[in-house]
């Protein structure tokens, strides 16, 4: 690259950040194992990676290791051009609000400094800034979405119309993140492992009863059903049902209904129970072929 364009470079970061006077400082004016100077707030500075601990209110929990690589070979050979945002614990240390990815990445390509901005900030407000740095900025999958509003809602005491001004995103998407926390287990971990999609899990939520969301969902992934196919099945499941004549079950009780959305979730199943007044019953647990019966069994140690 040309000493010309470097120099238009360098202008149009400084023109990007809006502030001539947030250029880094000349790394070979001190020593990294002195005490950074930091300038003013909002300001960018140079901070040790030895002095920044990471965000205890990070919600994202999983990173890719070939993605971190990446960019650590990027910032090899580029530099960091983003800076970190930190706030300040005290004269030598700093807890990163935002940029874990940047800060891991760049403990991977060697660094001993990295730029940062410095902010101040109180634990409402840092998780506030740091939920919503990565769910608009980085590619979370669904239920850590749903986990971050959840957090947003309760810890920093938000509506949900106050909290989609704040992600930019209307109250209907807010809620269908939100729903997604009230699916059974074994459906959440197939959303977050990218086994089924949003549109799987929005048909799914539209079923009120968990034992019959967890068939469905065991339809979904033993076939690779399509959206479309989910909605299908939805529906059907939802058609009022012809009244049989004779004597209908009894209802069970809310105990009994606890146990079979128990057993239901543990096999991954719709699972029925069926008790008599005498106290006498039985326990159904479909399957949806032998390969999926092998599964049952194998949980069941038979």
């Amino acid at each position: 690259m040309s000493t010309e364009k470097r120099n238009a470079l360098g202008k149009g970061l400084s023109a990007l950040l809006n502030d001539s006077e947030n250029i880094l400082p000349n790394k070979t004016s001190r020593s990294v194992s002195e005490s950074p100077e930091v300038n003013n707030m909002g300001s960018v500075n140079e901070i040790r990676l030895n002095d920044i601990e990471v965000n205890p209110f990070q919600p994202r929990t999983e990173f890719d290791e070939d993605a971190l690589a990446e960019l650590a070979a990027s910032i090899k050979l580029q530099g960091l051009i983003q800076p970190i945002t930190v706030r300040r614990v005290n004269a030598h240390s700093y807890q990163l609000i935002s940029g874990e990815r940047r800060l891991r990445a760049s403990k991977l390509a060697g660094l001993t400094s990295i730029p940062a901005y410095v902010r101040s900030a109180n634990d409402q407000q840092m998780l506030e800034m740091a939920l919503i740095e990565n769910i608009q900025r980085e590619n979370l999958n669904a239920i850590e979405v749903a986990i971050s509003f959840q957090r947003m809602i309760e810890e920093c005491n938000l509506k949900q119309e106050e909290l989609g001004d704040r992600v930019s995103k209307n109250r209907s998407t807010v809620t269908n993140y939100l729903r997604l926390l009230k699916l059974p287990p074994v459906i959440q971990a197939s959303i977050r492992d990218g086994e089924i999609t949003m549109g799987h899990a929005k048909a799914l939520i539209a079923v009120t009863d968990p034992g019959k969301q967890l068939y469905i969902h065991r339809h979904i992934i033993q076939q690779g059903l399509s959206v479309r196919k989910v909605e299908e099945m939805v529906r059907e499941e939802q058609k009022p049902g012809i009244k049989k004549e004779g004597k209908q079950p009894e209802p069970i009780s809310f105990q009994m209904q606890k146990i079979q959305d128990d057993l239901a979730s543990k096999f991954s199943t719709r699972v029925k129970l069926k008790l008599s007044s005498q106290g006498k019953g039985s326990i159904e647990i479909p399957f949806l072929s032998e390969d999926d019966l092998g599964r049952i069994l194998e949980m069941l140690d038979w």
